[in-house]
């Protein structure tokens, strides 16, 4: 498409645009502007007050402009006269560093300025859950192994179809859909793309799919673990890098271990340097660390990692080299934010190219029964305050992410945490009480 919105409009039948931006929190801010207006808006942008949403701004703060970027307008599927377009955040003719989205552009400039071209797939599960949040959605989804279940994908066929027909006339490249490990879980694939591409998919797609799941009177949820003893909602990400005109892989070499080449080695070494610190951003909620300090599930695995370990063609294990020129980070969880996500997988790596991070040993065994025998690798952190801690420990992630960023989130970030801990609970009551 072309750069003009309202042009855009009159070609499709779009009578509002929703102009989208994510908050620190991963929260999707959106106004809904009438065609009308989106020429005025494509050049000022739609007026935020900052504060009232996951940004480390006060009241005082001038408006913050959210500026819709017309490379990513979509046309709602479901509601073709409505058009989505993610934006870029302005205040005072600035751009607002801590905006996830700008965060992420900054470092895909900063990639390319080192002749590196980030392209990113994720694998972003959720599960089909009643209205109130309280079940899985569908009451005879019961399997002790559900993974892949023909009759419980089947049941859910009509909202999982028309997510991926909706995906198929997007040209999204949507080429599998499965029932995943937990009771109530599916995942949905679709093609790899440019960093910043596959973070406004990402960020479409969870808009998309509770938008269906509720005109089909459920509910999704990408929360990383919404039931005791089923698999969480993992977010796995798969990354590899191009050369400057995204058309030759630079990670790919067949010479070398997995066919994985020395800057792979390098980029893969920084994901290992800063894991227990990038863990801030990749699983960024209280709720995550249940996900990945999980006990066994019903199934029988977790299938998320606890440990900073590599391997090849092994699901086990933090990060696999599936096949040559690419490997798999299966750390983040489905509360990761899109753009986030994206944006500290790029500092880590960079980091490591930078420095010729050596990504360590590899290691073949199955990490759910063996990793006890595992020794040096650190363990992933064991809640959000020690990943925060981390975080705040890593002087050069905090600073490839930008200082304007790391100091607002790691502040909101604690607040959260603090809100947390104040929070009484029932399992104090049942293990107190009688002291």
């Amino acid at each position: 498409m072309g750069n003009d919105l309202a042009a855009f409009a009159k070609e499709n039948g779009v009578k509002y645009f929703m102009i989208s931006y994510t908050d620190l929190f991963g929260g999707q801010r959106a106004k809904l502007v009438p065609a009308q207006a989106i020429a005025d808006m494509q050049r000022d942008g739609a007026g935020f007050a900052g504060f009232a949403t996951w940004l480390d701004l006060t009241p005082a703060h001038p408006d913050m402009l959210a500026v819709p970027d017309p490379a990513s307008v979509i046309q709602l599927p479901w509601k073709p006269e409505v058009a989505w377009v993610a934006a870029n955040c302005i205040m005072d003719d600035k751009s607002v560093e801590q905006a996830p989205r700008n965060t992420l552009k900054r470092l895909i400039a900063e990639a390319a300025g080192d002749g590196m071209h980030i392209k990113t797939g994720v694998e972003a599960e959720f599960f089909l859950i009643s209205p109130d949040g309280k079940t899985i959605s569908d009451e005879y989804d019961t399997a002790s192994k559900p993974c892949y279940d023909q009759q419980a994908v089947m049941r859910r066929y009509d909202v999982i179809a028309e997510i991926c027909d909706h995906m198929l006339a997007l040209g999204w490249g949507a080429y599998q859909n499965d029932h995943e490990d937990a009771n109530g879980q599916f995942e949905m694939n679709w093609a790899f793309d440019d960093a910043l591409a596959t973070a406004d998919k990402h960020s479409f797609f969870k808009f998309m799919v509770k938008s269906v799941a509720e005109k089909h009177g459920l509910r999704a949820t990408f929360m990383p673990k919404p039931f005791q003893g089923l698999t969480g909602n993992g977010c796995h990400a798969h990354i590899s890098v191009w050369d400057r005109d995204g058309k030759t892989n630079v990670f790919a070499d067949n010479a070398m271990e997995l066919g994985l080449s020395a800057k792979g080695r390098n980029f893969l070494g920084g994901i290992m340097k800063h894991a227990s610190a990038l863990a801030a951003i990749t699983n960024p909620t209280v709720n995550s660390y249940k996900r990945i300090n999980a006990p066994r599930t019903i199934s029988g695995a977790t299938w998320a990692p606890n440990t900073v370990t590599w391997t090849g063609n092994n699901r086990t294990h933090m990060v696999r080299v599936p096949g040559p020129g690419r490997f798999e980070l299966r750390l983040p969880d489905g509360a990761a934010n899109p753009y986030l996500l994206q944006a500290v997988i790029i500092a880590a790596g960079l980091d490591g190219v930078r420095s010729k991070a050596d990504p360590g040993r590899r290691y073949d065994i199955d990490m759910y029964q063996f990793g006890h025998t595992v020794e040096g690798a650190p363990k992933l952190p064991l809640n959000l305050l020690d990943a925060l801690r981390e975080f705040d420990n890593d002087k050069s992630l905090k600073a490839a992410l930008g200082e304007e960023f790391s100091s607002a989130y790691l502040k909101l970030k604690q607040q959260e945490w603090n809100s947390y801990a104040s929070h009484f609970t029932q399992w104090e009551r049942d293990h107190t009480l009688d002291i």
